[in-house]
């Protein structure tokens, strides 16, 4: 699969959804942080929870938490056709296409329709999000079947980590968290991470502005002695060992792109 055109690199965040039967969607922080191959994208609803571990959040809270949106994986571009392949997703596995239609409106706002015309979408492109765009593909060295990220595009980064245990394909996470029954089984099926933020060119901790974990906004997901321009940055033991708030116990290494 070959990279995606330069013109795609960076952090995008989506301005307004318009979907056929007319509702439209301005409200939800959604942000799409895209690298040569491989991309992120974090979708959290306006409804804001308070920065709680997950254990300390009620049933309903965590009900909450089920319509958030998240996933990575690679990107694949052919003429005016994204394909975003979904290697994690914090929703259960549907088997639906993300795909659309891609059109550049200017050099930082890009149009995507549904190739059935079913959505359109606006995306705007951060302006400090141009420039330094790499990324690391990550597995858990105690447990492989762990899948995650780090994505970094300017002055923003973006982290991806799956759960421990994946979740049952074509299921609903709504429905799963209602019939969990207890809180200890619950807590598990949200322990899925996607966070983003920035590290304003490493003069700063890398604070993080938005996440599928509500504790972690306002958090620190790596120190400001981390150099996100260093060429061994995905070499790091200090990076690796424990980096997200459910890192496998044996911490990350790097693994192939997907």
């Amino acid at each position: 699969m070959n990279q995606v055109p330069n013109a795609y690199l960076g952090v995008w965040k989506r301005r307004l959804i318009q979907r056929r039967s007319g509702h439209t969607d301005s409200e939800t922080a959604v942000y799409w942080l895209q690298t040569p191959r491989l991309f992120a994208d974090l979708r959290i609803p306006s409804n804001a929870l308070p920065p709680l571990a997950l254990e300390a959040l009620s049933d309903a809270q965590h009900l909450a938490l089920s319509e958030q949106q998240g996933f990575a994986g690679v990107t694949q571009v052919d003429a005016d056709i994204c394909q975003w392949h979904r290697k994690m997703d914090y929703q259960p596995v549907n088997g639906d296409e993300d795909i659309g239609r891609m059109r550049f409106e200017t050099s930082d706002c890009l149009i995507e329709t549904a190739l059935d015309d079913s959505y359109y979408e606006i995306w705007d492109r951060l302006p400090r999000s141009i420039g330094a765009c790499r990324g690391q593909w990550l597995q858990g060295i105690d447990d492989p079947a762990r899948q995650g990220c780090l994505l970094l595009a300017g002055d923003y980064f973006l982290f991806a980590a799956s759960r421990h245990e994946p979740l049952p394909s074509g299921t609903d996470l709504r429905e799963l968290l209602s019939q969990s029954g207890s809180r200890e089984q619950s807590v598990p099926l949200l322990a899925c991470e996607l966070s983003f933020g920035q590290h304003r060119a490493g003069e700063a901790p890398w604070k993080i502005e938005c996440s599928t974990l509500p504790c972690n906004k306002g958090r620190f997901l790596l120190p400001a002695s981390v150099d996100p321009f260093a060429p061994n940055l995905f070499a790091t033991e200090a990076v690796l060992s424990s980096m997200g708030t459910f890192s496998p116990p044996g911490g990350w290494r790097c693994a192939p792109d997907p």
